[in-house]
C-alpha cells in the first residue's frame, strides 16, 4: 500500500488500514529508523478514553469543560 507524505511532513495512514486496526485521530505512534529509508512505525496502547468526553459534558457544574475542535489533516 503506498502513501504520500505532506509538506508538513506528515504520513497519511490510508482509511483501509485505520479502520482495519481502529485508529482514531489524536492516537500516538512510535517511529524507528531501521536504516536508510526503512522505518518501522508502531501503534502505542493507550487508555480506552471512550466515553471521556460524555462523561465530563454530563458533569452538574457547568462551563469548566468545552470540547475544543482537533485539527484534521484530512484536507492536505
Amino acid at each position: 500500500m503506498r502513501t504520500t507524505i505532506s509538506s508538513k511532513g506528515q504520513i497519511v495512514i490510508p482509511a483501509e488500514l485505520r479502520n482495519q486496526d481502529h485508529i482514531q485521530p489524536g492516537q500516538e505512534f512510535a517511529i524507528e529508523r531501521i536504516e536508510s529509508g526503512e522505518y518501522l512505525l508502531k501503534k502505542l496502547s493507550g487508555g480506552d478514553s471512550s466515553g471521556l468526553v460524555d462523561w465530563l459534558l454530563s458533569c452538574p457544574e457547568k462551563g469548566w469543560f468545552e470540547p475544543m475542535p482537533s485539527e484534521s489533516t484530512d484536507l492536505l
